[in-house]
């Protein structure tokens, strides 16, 4: 492909770059005030468009515009006010407290931007995943350049548009384009990256910035299971678990990716499962496809991936309570639930990322962690239990990035607490000061008071005298 097909040049892309570097110095040197107008000139803009961005959304997803106000517009709008109202106490020095050996001295933390940075953001989420990152940048003082995804068109365009109106391209721009693009902008030495996507994206991205140096911020994906006690409220944990499994179509991150539940309730969760699904969706296969609140897999090839996952598992053996249906032409899979999947199916072995739960049962607590640690850690855990004992057992004997207990997904809209995976589901976090502090330095300053006549004792040449003082102050200071 040339580069004109993809909208875009190499010589524009550096000059851009080149113009943000530049500019950093003096977008580092704004203040609270600054930095607030920046913020409210972005949430007015959100507001402004929502209609259009429902409207692009649907015409990428086929998504119901209520759950593009969740998803979409409520999250960035919500992140840019917990910005707003915080930034000046998240800006300011922080004073830490002295030890005996610098005694005299007086420290602080000063919160200094990383510079230019690039945010690459993935299709599923294409407002939110790519604005709420660009807050943090914003807030914490940086020049930022947007890569978005190619499969979500209408929702680029938009968000170009809206960055256009927004901001200079010295502070901040926004390149479509497909992979070529993103390889294009890997090739820059930012002095930051933030990059939503898949593991396996993930690796290459970092060993792109390992060329510069550039620092990371990773949120990625993984199988994200559910546990289900026998002492729970069954009906409360199936609603939870079908609604956040099937919205956005399961293309979701921290979607539940398969459910572990005590095989004394196992027959009654599916069953209440499977009623849950009909209930929000439609009774049958041709209601829910025409239901007006359930979207579309984003591609065909995607679609494609995702029903190959349910066909294998039922060529195995894997018995279908609901759903498994598809319309290839509208990209349409039928929620499906699963249980009897065995272990060779590949299924559990790879993030469904769409509508397909497996549910598996379990006899003792530590055979359903082992089967979780069995694989890579995970984004999120959901626990269902009215056991404190349960939940802590879970907790103590998994790692995760984050998760919800008797909910589902609810602790990504928790600003005051960084949301973010670990090792393969990523590296970092995000929201509230969590991505403040990520795209900031921390510098730690000293300052010494000259008329302390101890700062000069530890210079050469070194005698007798200096030994004993350090042999007493190894015991006593250090």
């Amino acid at each position: 492909m040339s580069e004109a097909q993809h909208n875009f040049s190499t010589a524009a892309i550096r000059a851009v770059f080149e113009r943000q570097q530049q500019h950093q110095w003096e977008v580092a040197r704004s203040g609270a005030r600054e930095r607030i107008a920046r913020l409210r000139r972005l949430h007015d803009a959100v507001i402004r468009y929502r209609e259009e961005i429902e409207a692009a959304v649907h015409a990428d997803f086929g998504k119901p515009a209520i759950e593009t106000t969740l998803s979409e517009i409520g999250p960035v709008t919500t992140e840019i006010r917990h910005a707003i109202r915080h930034l000046r106490s998240w800006m300011a020095p922080k004073r830490v407290s002295t030890p005996l050996a610098l005694i005299g001295t007086r420290s602080k933390i000063l919160y200094e931007p990383k510079g230019v940075c690039l945010i690459i953001s993935p299709w599923n989420f294409p407002f939110n995943l790519t604005f709420v990152p660009l807050v943090s940048a914003i807030a914490a003082g940086n020049c930022a350049i947007l890569k978005p995804s190619e499969f979500t068109p209408h929702s680029s365009a938009l968000m170009r548009k809206i960055v256009a109106e927004c901001f200079p391209q010295e502070e901040v721009a926004l390149f479509e384009g497909d992979v070529e693009v993103s390889q294009e902008l890997l090739r820059l030495p930012f002095n930051h990256i933030f990059f939503t996507g898949s593991p396996a994206v993930g690796k290459l991205v970092m060993r792109a910035a390992a060329d510069n140096l550039s620092s990371v911020t990773l949120e990625l994906g993984g199988k994200s299971p559910v546990f289900v006690d026998e002492n729970t409220n069954i009906d409360h944990a199936a609603s939870k678990v079908a609604w956040l499994k099937c919205m956005n179509a399961g293309q979701i991150c921290i979607a539940p990716d398969y459910v572990l539940v005590h095989e004394r309730v196992h027959d009654v969760f599916v069953q209440a499962l499977v009623k849950k699904i009909h209930a929000f969706y439609g009774e049958t296969e041709e209601a829910r496809r025409h239901s007006p609140d359930y979207c579309r897999l984003v591609s065909q090839k995607h679609h494609a991936r995702v029903a190959a996952l349910y066909k294998d598992a039922v060529t195995l053996g894997a018995k279908v309570h609901t759903g498994g249906g598809e319309n290839v032409a509208e990209r349409f899979l039928d929620p499906a639930v699963l249980t009897d999947v065995p272990d060779s199916a590949a299924i559990w072995e790879e993030e469904i990322f769409g509508p397909v739960l497996p549910v598996r049962s379990y006899r003792t607590l530590d055979e359903a962690l082992a089967f979780v640690n069995a694989r890579p850690r995970p984004l999120a855990v959901y626990i269902f239990s009215n056991e404190k004992g349960y939940t802590n057992r879970i907790h103590a004997g998994t790692r995760a990035g984050g998760g919800t207990v008797n909910d589902c997904g609810i602790h990504f809209n928790q600003p005051n607490m960084p949301f973010g995976g670990v090792n393969n589901s990523g590296i970092g976090g995000c929201h509230g000061e969590a991505g403040f502090l990520e795209f900031s330095n921390q510098r730690g300053v000293t300052w010494q008071n000259r008329f302390f006549p101890h700062t000069n004792m530890l210079l050469p040449p070194y005698g007798s005298r200096i030994s004993r003082l350090l042999g007493e102050a190894l015991v006593k200071w250090f």
